[in-house]
C-alpha cells in the first residue's frame, strides 16, 4: 500500500484494489522450479549416496568372506585336516571354526569323501553338488569351487575346499540376499528421503512466492483496476528497494502525473468552455442582425462589421493558444544547444514587426540546452503582453541574463491583488479586460518556464526605474561551458 505521508494524495480517499489470488501459473513455476531444483540435488546426492554405500558394504562382505576363506585353504594346505577337525565335538579346539565364521552369516558344511554331509551347514543343508562330491573325493588339497545356490528363495554364495587324498571338503556359505536386501532397503530410504525433499522444496516455493509476489500481485490489480474502471486513484505498493518497489513507485508516480494531466485536461475544458462563450455568444448576436444590415445607418453597419472583425480575430487567438495548450508541444520538442541572447534577438525583430514598437534587446553571451520554439513563445507572450499595456513611444526591454529572461516595460503596472494570478490560465486582469487578449499567453510562459526546470514572476517597477511592471521567468537550463 501507500504508506502514510508518501507517493499521491488520492481526492476523496483512495480506492483499494480487488484483492486477487496469486497467479496460479507463476507460484506454480516457482514452486515447480525450486522441486526441480532440489529434485536434480536430491537425485545426485542420493545416486552418489547409494552407491558409494553400496560398494562399501558389498567390499566389506566380500573381504570378510575371502578373509575367512583364505583363513581354511592355508589351514587345509599346511597340515593334514581331515572331516573330523571340523566336527562340533573338535572344531573349536584351536579356534578354527571362530576364525571361519568371524563375520556372523558365513555358514560352514562339512562333506565326507563320499559327497555325503557329516555336518550340516546354514541353510540346512547346503546342496552338494556333483562337481562338489568330486572335489571331496579327488580333489588336492586346497583346492575350491565357486558357485551361487538358490535355496528357498535366499541366494548362497559356496565355495566348496578340497581337504585332499579323498578325505572330504568344507564348504563355505555366505547369505547374499541380506546384502541385496539391505541395499533395497537403503535404496528405499534414499528414495524417501529424496521424495520429502522434493515435497519440501515446492511447498518452499510456493510459500516463496507467495512472499515475493505479494506486492507484485497487489500491483497487478491496481493496474487491472485502473484498466476496468478508469479510476486513478487507487493504493499502490511502494515499499521495498528492489525491482518490484522501484515499479510500484513508478506506477504510482505514473498515476499521479495520470491524474494531474487529466484533471488539467478537464480544467482546460471547463475554462476553455466559459471562455469561448463570450465570444461566440457575441458573434452569434451579430450574425443574427446581418440578414438586416442594409436597413441599418452606416455607423452601425460599420461597427457591426468591425465588431465581427474583432470578435473573429480574439477567436482565432484563443482557439490558437487553448491548441497550444492542449497539445502540449514542448514534451515532443527535442532540447537542443541554444543562444538565448541571440534567440531573444530574433523575438525582438517579429515583435517589432508585427506591433511597430521600438523592442530594446539588453542581453549577455547565453549559451545552454533547451526547448528553443517554446522558449521563443515565451518570450514572444511577454513581450506581446508589454505591448499592449506600454504607453505608444515607450520603451520595451527585453532583458537576457543566465537563468533568467524579463520585460520591462513603462506602463500602468499591475495591481498588488492581480500579481499572484496573472500567470493563471484564463485570468485577466481588471485593466486588461478591456484589451484585446484570451488570457493564455502569461499561463503559457509559466508551463514553458516549469518544463524547464524555473519559475515566473512579476513585480511593478519603482519610480526611480521608471515605473511600469517587470515580468519574467528563471531557467534551469545546463549552461554549456564550452562555449
Amino acid at each position: 500500500m501507500t504508506e502514510p505521508g508518501e507517493g499521491r494524495s488520492a481526492v476523496g480517499g483512495a480506492a483499494r484494489p480487488a484483492r486477487h489470488p496469486l497467479p496460479a501459473g507463476l507460484r506454480a513455476r516457482f514452486a515447480i522450479a525450486f522441486a526441480g531444483v532440489a529434485a536434480m540435488v536430491a537425485v545426485l546426492v542420493g545416486v552418489l549416496g547409494y552407491d558409494s554405500a553400496a560398494t562399501l558394504i558389498r567390499h566389506d562382505r566380500a573381504n570378510d568372506f575371502s578373509q575367512s576363506l583364505d583363513t581354511l585353504v592355508g589351514a587345509v594346505q599346511t597340515s593334514d585336516r581331515s572331516t573330523a577337525d571340523f566336527l562340533p565335538t573338535t572344531a573349536g579346539r584351536d579356534g578354527l571354526e571362530d576364525q571361519l565364521t568371524r563375520s556372523g552369516d558365513i555358514g560352514i558344511q562339512v562333506v565326507d569323501g563320499g559327497g555325503t554331509v557329516v555336518k550340516k551347514g546354514v541353510p540346512d543343508p547346503l546342496r552338494v553338488e556333483p562337481a562338489d562330491a568330486k572335489l571331496a573325493a579327488n580333489g588336492a588339497a586346497g583346492k575350491t569351487r565357486r558357485v551361487e545356490q538358490n535355496i528357498d528363495g535366499d541366494r548362497y554364495l559356496v565355495v566348496t575346499v578340497s581337504l585332499g587324498d579323498g578325505r572330504g571338503a568344507v564348504q563355505l556359505s555366505q547369505l547374499l540376499s541380506s546384502t541385496d536386501d539391505l541395499l533395497d532397503l537403503l535404496l528405499e530410504r534414499v528414495a524417501l528421503v529424496a521424495t520429502a525433499v522434493v515435497i519440501a522444496a515446492g511447498a518452499a516455493g510456493w510459500w516463496l512466492a507467495g512472499r515475493i509476489t505479494r506486492r507484485l500481485v497487489q500491483l497487478t490489480g491496481a493496474a487491472e483496476q485502473v484498466a476496468s474502471t478508469g479510476q486513478l486513484d487507487v493504493d499502490v505498493p511502494r515499499r521495498g528497494s528492489d525491482e518490484i518497489g522501484r515499479l510500484g513507485r513508478a506506477f504510482d508516480d505514473m498515476l499521479g502525473r495520470l491524474a494531474r494531466s487529466k484533471d488539467d485536461q478537464r480544467r482546460l475544458v471547463q475554462d476553455a468552455g466559459h471562455e469561448l462563450r463570450t465570444p461566440l455568444t457575441s458573434l452569434r448576436t451579430n450574425i443574427a442582425a446581418l440578414p438586416h444590415l442594409d436597413r441599418l445607418p452606416q455607423d452601425s453597419r460599420e461597427a457591426l462589421l468591425d465588431d465581427l472583425a474583432t470578435e473573429t480575430r480574439e477567436l482565432s487567438v484563443l482557439v490558437n493558444e487553448l491548441v497550444e495548450l492542449a497539445a502540449d508541444r514542448r514534451e515532443v520538442e527535442e532540447p537542443t544547444e541554444i543562444e538565448l541572447d541571440l534567440l531573444a534577438e530574433r523575438v525582438a525583430d517579429l515583435a517589432r514587426r508585427r506591433t511597430g514598437r521600438e523592442i530594446v534587446v539588453d542581453s549577455v553571451p547565453t549559451p545552454g540546452t533547451g526547448r528553443p520554439n517554446a522558449l521563443q513563445r515565451a518570450m514572444t507572450n511577454l513581450v506581446e503582453n508589454a505591448a499592449k499595456f506600454a504607453a505608444d513611444g515607450s520603451e520595451i526591454r527585453l532583458r537576457v541574463r543566465p537563468g533568467q529572461v524579463a520585460v520591462l516595460d513603462r506602463g500602468p503596472g499591475i495591481d498588488e491583488a492581480d500579481l499572484s494570478r496573472i500567470f493563471d490560465r484564463f485570468y485577466r486582469a481588471t485593466k486588461a479586460r478591456s484589451l484585446p487578449g484570451s488570457g493564455l499567453g502569461l499561463s503559457i510562459v509559466r508551463e514553458v518556464a516549469e518544463s524547464h526546470g524555473g519559475s515566473v514572476y512579476a513585480r511593478n517597477r519603482s519610480k526611480a526605474e521608471g515605473g511600469g511592471a517587470e515580468i519574467g521567468f528563471t531557467l534551469a537550463m545546463r549552461q554549456d561551458a564550452a562555449k
